[in-house]
């Protein structure tokens, strides 16, 4: 008779060969999908972005969400936020996120949209009832169009943009957002059918750590969480520190968060290129981007005139040895 302990080191060997046998026959692995050709797209030139209607969106009044009746599907698994898939009035599909995530992830897909980036389809319900499941308030709706497919994430490290301005001018505009979960499982790309050809739409798909602050929050909960910032914290963000100092040529942002690495080596002449283009957005463009997330008043007048003061940072930014301070 085998002893208590080799009784278990018998069945740990049982269950190891179970495993490395399913291994070896494909069990258990994830597949990746295999990306098709096309076209890589992460920027196009923004040359209307005087005239883009960020209340609205990248989806514009088209892609509206019809709300007379929307049916539940499934439950999204995985993230922070809870998620619904649900069809709306139309049939058209979409992805419901609940929680704090909602707002500050709709209004920064209009920042990322309004500067020529491409991006998802996001619209933020106030209040919205979905069969079965109740009614919900503040629920981010993001589109699933049936002419797009999406493929597994790009990495910020390894991508056909690598070095190149508009990648570099994206590392600024997450930055400026306070974006601190830049982890690459963040990062999408979209398969986007035009006919005959493709079009490979580089995002970052989630967007919600945004608009509040990096290097930690006041919870005791933090440490074991891992957290690196808060998110949606309109008092957060106004109060916290955009860049830290000039060295060189380079620019180096007051920025603490996952993937931290890619915030280095950022030149002056990239972060002062995404401030001119953000520098074109008119004030109710700003106002109108947290509108569109429905922040209150004040807050979408708080949360405008930061990014205000951040687009003016960067448009100014000098070469040089001198420490740039925050006024």
């Amino acid at each position: 008779m085998l002893s208590p302990s080799r009784s278990i080191n018998c069945m740990f060997a049982a269950i190891l060969l179970i495993i490395l046998n399913c291994s070896s026959f494909g069990y258990g692995q994830d597949k990746k999908k295999q990306l098709p050709e096309g076209t890589p797209i992460l920027w196009r030139e923004p040359t209307d972005i005087r005239n883009r209607d960020l209340l609205l969106g990248p989806g514009g009044e088209a892609m509206k969400p019809d709300l007379s009746r929307v049916t539940f599907i499934k439950e999204e698994k995985g993230g922070y936020s809870k998620k619904y898939r649900i069809k709306d009035g139309r049939g058209r599909v979409w992805v419901a996120k609940l929680g704090k995530e909602a707002q500050s992830e709709t209004a920064a897909v209009r920042l990322v949209w309004a500067t020529g980036y491409t991006s998802e389809i996001n619209y933020l319900v106030p209040r919205l009832t979905i069969e079965g499941k109740g009614t919900l308030e503040n629920v981010r709706l993001e589109a699933r169009p049936e002419n797009v497919e999406r493929f597994d994430e790009w990495t910020w490290a390894a991508n056909p943009f690598a070095g190149k301005r508009e990648l570099q001018g994206l590392k600024v505009l997450m930055a400026l957002m306070e974006n601190w979960d830049l982890k690459d499982s963040n990062n999408r790309v979209l398969v986007v059918r035009r006919g005959a050809r493709n079009e490979l739409h580089y995002v970052v798909s989630d967007l919600g750590t945004t608009f509040g602050k990096t290097g930690g929050q006041n919870s005791p909960m933090a440490f074991i969480r891992s957290i690196k910032g808060s998110r949606n914290e309109p008092d957060d963000y106004v109060k916290d520190k955009f860049i830290d100092e000039i060295q060189g040529n380079m620019v180096r942002f007051d920025y603490s968060g996952k993937n931290e690495s890619i915030m280095e080596n950022i030149s002056i002449a990239d972060a002062r290129w995404i401030g001119g283009l953000l520098a074109r957005l008119s004030d109710r463009q700003l106002q109108d981007a947290f509108r569109a997330a429905n922040y209150n008043a004040s807050e979408v007048q708080l949360l405008a005139g930061a990014v205000r003061k951040r687009i003016n940072e960067l448009v100014s930014l000098q070469s040089g040895p001198t420490t740039t301070e925050r006024r």
